[in-house]
């Protein structure tokens, strides 16, 4: 069991409120928020372009500090993607995948519904770093012993390294970190060796490094860990081999370029000026989106903002301010808050409600497009 009931002060993610920041940092923001955003997962032919940077897939296991961890990663100047726990192995190698991490998670690995993932990922093709329930995971499925603890571990805590080991390379043998769990490992599967304990963690750290597979009872990706992000780093440079040349600013570029070499090819294949039109509701993705077509093509864009009257005070105001006046965008401003309250009047249930606006929103944004002719 891990992550339950516990915060840590001082990463409380600000993704509600919009940035403002010249030119390019406008556009990183806009990206930092909406890759850390939780959302549907997205198609490999859908996903960022990396180039041959690699990428580290996060496995979600219900952890509130699963973004965090693909944050983490991020800073590394390694790109990351955030999935859900049973994402099929070969989904994650279509991706470009160089290592898995495991997220930890507030349930016990021996509660009904428990989450688990493809047992193909402990075939050895991948590194696999596994955190607090992931390690758990790890060690009950390979074959190991996981039970409740015998003092519930939340908070700070002390960890012995007890072995050489390519994931502590660098540290000292004393580490402070921040643990959370209520389950312990007892005894590990065949093939693994101890690396790591702590007072009441009898397998803090645990490696097998035939499959390199690894798994830690402490949460890296915290502020508490101070060398937490050595140890990612040495799993995710050292171990698996990513290379840190990934930045949002790379990103940016080769996403960019993508967009402009698919609007002219488009233009040249229908005979047209490569026009583009983009939906703006005023959320993160739509956006990014839109400053990253923008960029590509400039003037060739319209943004077409639905004001559904559900936004918060002045904040469609802000949002005109912020494409029109920054970014320096042609935007149209359709006022439809009468059509979509009307659509919601007498509405409860909140998927009907959702449903309802995400139905009105593509009306009024293809009657827009049509008063723009052949775009």
């Amino acid at each position: 069991m891990a992550d339950k009931g516990k915060t840590v002060h001082g990463e409380a993610a600000n993704a509600g409120h919009r940035v403002l920041a010249p030119d390019d940092a406008e556009v990183e923001a806009y990206l930092e928020t909406a890759l850390n955003a939780p959302g549907p997962e997205r198609a490999a032919t859908d996903r960022p372009a990396t180039g041959d940077h690699g990428t580290v897939v996060v496995l979600d296991f219900g952890s509130q500090f699963a973004q965090l961890i693909a944050r983490r990663v991020r800073e590394l100047n390694v790109y990351s993607e955030l999935l859900p726990h049973d994402t099929r192995m070969a989904e994650i190698e279509a991706r470009g995948a160089t290592a898995i991490i495991l997220s930890g998670g507030p349930m016990s690995v021996y509660d009904a519904g428990a989450p688990k993932p493809d047992p193909a990922i402990w075939s050895g093709r991948l590194p696999v770093l596994g955190i607090c329930y992931g390690a758990q995971l790890m060690a009950l499925e390979l074959g190991g012993d996981v039970l409740p603890a015998s003092k519930r571990e939340y908070g700070p805590a002390t960890v012995s390294i007890t072995a050489d080991d390519p994931l502590f390379a660098g540290i000292d043998r004393e580490q402070p970190v921040w643990m959370s769990h209520g389950d312990s490992i007892t005894r590990l599967p065949e093939g693994f060796r101890s690396t790591a304990h702590s007072g009441s963690t009898p397998f803090a750290g645990l490696v097998d490094p035939d499959r390199n597979l690894y798994g830690i009872q402490f949460h890296p990706e915290v502020a508490h860990t101070p060398r937490g992000r050595d140890v990612l780093r040495n799993f995710v440079v050292g171990i698996a081999g990513a290379r840190a040349t990934w930045t949002p600013a790379n990103f940016i570029d080769s996403t960019v370029a993508g967009i402009r070499q698919r609007v002219d090819d488009h233009a040249r294949s229908v005979g047209t000026d490569g026009l583009v039109i983009c939906a703006l509701s005023g959320g993160v993705d739509s956006a990014v989106a839109a400053a990253l077509v923008h960029r590509a093509v400039g003037d060739r864009l319209t943004c077409i903002y639905v004001d559904h009257g559900l936004m918060r005070k002045k904040e469609s105001e802000l949002l005109r301010a912020t494409f029109e006046q920054h970014l320096g965008m042609r935007l149209v401003m359709v006022d439809a808050r009468q059509r979509f309250l009307a659509r919601l009047a007498g509405v409860i249930d909140p998927e009907q409600k959702r449903k309802i606006i995400g139905d009105e929103f593509i009306r009024v944004f293809e009657e827009e497009a049509a008063r723009l002719g052949q775009i």
